[in-house]
C-alpha cells in the first residue's frame, strides 16, 4: 500500500515544484545566515585588532596627560554570536554586538550600531527560520487540501472505501507519505546548516530542531482536521490559507500592536534628552554643586576635595558621570518595559504555535531583545569597571605609563538563555494532542 502512495505522490507535478521550492529557499537561507555570520566575525575580528592599535596610537599621541587619553580612548565590548544565529537572524541584523566606549558619559554611546544599508534592512534577511515558519507551512497546505476531497471528485473512494478495512487508515497513510516527505527535506536542510554554519551537535542545536518538526507537525495535525470536515477541495484550500493568514501573518502584528500600546517605551526619547541636557547644563552649573552629586554618587572619592578655579579633569568626568547619572531613571523604565514587552509576548505566544516558535528559535540562538538589552546592561558595568579602575590615577594625576596598556584587551560578554524548555514546548505539545483528539472524534464520519 505504501509503495502505491508514494508512486503516486511523486508522479504529481507539485510535488517536484514544492520540492525545489524548499530546497532553494532553504540553501538560500543558510547561505546568508553564513554571510551574516561571516560579516559579524570579520568585525570581531577587526575589533580585536584595532582595539590594540588604537590603544597604541593613542597612549603615543598623548603620554603626558592620562585624563586627556581617557578622553580619546575606546574599550571594545563584544556580545559573540553563536554559530544557531545564522539559523534564527532575530534582530541580531539590527542591534550592534559590538561596544566600543570610551570612559565618558555612556548613555550616547550604547546605541550606536553598526553602518547597514536601509534599503537591506527594509527587505530584511531570510533566514532558515523564516522558510521553516512562513514557507513550509504553505507547502503543507499545498500538499494536504485535497487528501480526501481528491479522491471524492475524481470518483475514487467508494473504491477505496470497498477495498480498504479502514478508510480513515488510508488517509493516515496519505498523510504519512506527505509528512516523511516534508521531514526528510528539513533533516536534510538542517545537515546543510550544520555542516555550512559549523553548528555543534549540542542540547541547543536538537532543541531547535525538535521545536521546528513539532511546529511542522502543528501544520500537518491543523490540515488533516480540516480535511476531516469533508468539504470541498477549493474549501479546504480557502480554510487552511486563512487559518495560515490569521495564525502566521495576522496574530502576530495584532499581539505587535497591543503590546505596543500596553507598554509605550516614551522613556527612549525622554532619556536621550535629559542624558544631553544634564551633560550640557554642567558646563554651566557651580563646580561645587556639580562635585557634591558626584561624591555622593562615589563617596571613596571624597578626598579629592573640591577645585572651584581652572579647569580640572575631576570636575570634568564628575560632569560627564553626571549625564548618566540623571538619565537613569528613565533608563530602567525603559528596559523594565522592554522587559514586560517580552513577557507578555511570551504568554500569549503560548497558545499560537507560530508566534511561540520565532520567539523560542531567537531566544534560543541569543537573537532577541531582551538578551540585548542584557547585553546593554552589561555594557554599563563594563563600563562601570573602566571608570572605578581609572578614575583615581586621572584624579591622581598619574602617569600614562603608570598603567599597564597592554592589559587592555578586548572583552566578550557571555549571554545565558533565560528560556523554560520544557514549557516552551508544551503548548505547542498540547494544542498538537487537542488537533488529534478531534481528528479521531471525527474518524467515524470519514468513509461514511
Amino acid at each position: 500500500m505504501y509503495l502505491l502512495l508514494i508512486k503516486q505522490f511523486f508522479r504529481s507535478k507539485a510535488v517536484l515544484l514544492n520540492f525545489t521550492v524548499l530546497m532553494l529557499l532553504g540553501i538560500l537561507s543558510i547561505y546568508i545566515g553564513k554571510q551574516f555570520l561571516d560579516q559579524k566575525q570579520t568585525a570581531v575580528t577587526k575589533t580585536i585588532d584595532l582595539q590594540k592599535k588604537h590603544i597604541d596610537t593613542q597612549t603615543q599621541l598623548h603620554n603626558d596627560d592620562l585624563g586627556l587619553l581617557l578622553y580619546y580612548l575606546k574599550f571594545s565590548f563584544v556580545k559573540p554570536l553563536k554559530p544557531l544565529a545564522g539559523i534564527s537572524i532575530g534582530q541580531s541584523d539590527i542591534n550592534s554586538n559590538i561596544q566600543n566606549v570610551t570612559i565618558l558619559n555612556l548613555e550616547g554611546q550604547k546605541y550606536d550600531t553598526d553602518l547597514i544599508n536601509p534599503m537591506r534592512l527594509q527587505v530584511g534577511n531570510l533566514d532558515l527560520s523564516f522558510v521553516i515558519i512562513f514557507i513550509f507551512p504553505l507547502v503543507i497546505i499545498a500538499l494536504m487540501f485535497n487528501l480526501y476531497s481528491e479522491e471524492i471528485e475524481k470518483g475514487t473512494w467508494r473504491m477505496i472505501t470497498i477495498q480498504c478495512r479502514s478508510p480513515f487508515i488510508f488517509l493516515l497513510k496519505k498523510l504519512t507519505v506527505r509528512l516523511v516527505f516534508i521531514f526528510v527535506i528539513l533533516t536534510f536542510l538542517f545537515i546543510i546548516a550544520k555542516l555550512l554554519l559549523k553548528i555543534p551537535f549540542n542540547f541547543d542545536f536538537i532543541y531547535l530542531i525538535s521545536t521546528s518538526y513539532l511546529y511542522l507537525i502543528f501544520w500537518f495535525c491543523l490540515s488533516f482536521f480540516i480535511v476531516s470536515l469533508k468539504k470541498k477541495s477549493n474549501t479546504n484550500a480557502m480554510l487552511l490559507l486563512t487559518s495560515w493568514l490569521l495564525l502566521v501573518v495576522f496574530l502576530p502584528v495584532l499581539v505587535n500592536n497591543y503590546i505596543k500600546t500596553k507598554y509605550p517605551v516614551d522613556e527612549a526619547f525622554t532619556m536621550t534628552i535629559k542624558q544631553r541636557d544634564a551633560y550640557h547644563k554642567k558646563w554651566d552649573t557651580n563646580k561645587k554643586e556639580t562635585l557634591d552629586k558626584f561624591y555622593k554618587h562615589y563617596p571613596q572619592f571624597t578626598k579629592y576635595g573640591i577645585k572651584e578655579e581652572g579647569f580640572s579633569w575631576l570636575w570634568y568626568y564628575a560632569m560627564q558621570q553626571m549625564g548618566d547619572d540623571e538619565s537613569k531613571q528613565e533608563r530602567d523604565a525603559m528596559y523594565e518595559k522592554i522587559k514586560k514587552r517580552e513577557q507578555l509576548s511570551t504568554k500569549i505566544a503560548q497558545f499560537f504555535p507560530p508566534l511561540q516558535t520565532q520567539l523560542f528559535m531567537n531566544n534560543l540562538t541569543n537573537t532577541s531583545l531582551t538578551q540585548q538589552v542584557e547585553f546593554l546592561k552589561a555594557t554599563s558595568k563594563f563600563h562601570e569597571n573602566k571608570r572605578l579602575r581609572f578614575y583615581p590615577k586621572i584624579f591622581e594625576d598619574n602617569n600614562t605609563n603608570s598603567i599597564d596598556w597592554t592589559k587592555q584587551k578586548t572583552v566578550f560578554f557571555k549571554a545565558e538563555n533565560t528560556f523554560d524548555v520544557f514549557r516552551s514546548m508544551l503548548y505547542t505539545i498540547l494544542i498538537i494532542f487537542s488537533l488529534i483528539s478531534l481528528i479521531f472524534y471525527k474518524k467515524s464520519e470519514i468513509g461514511k
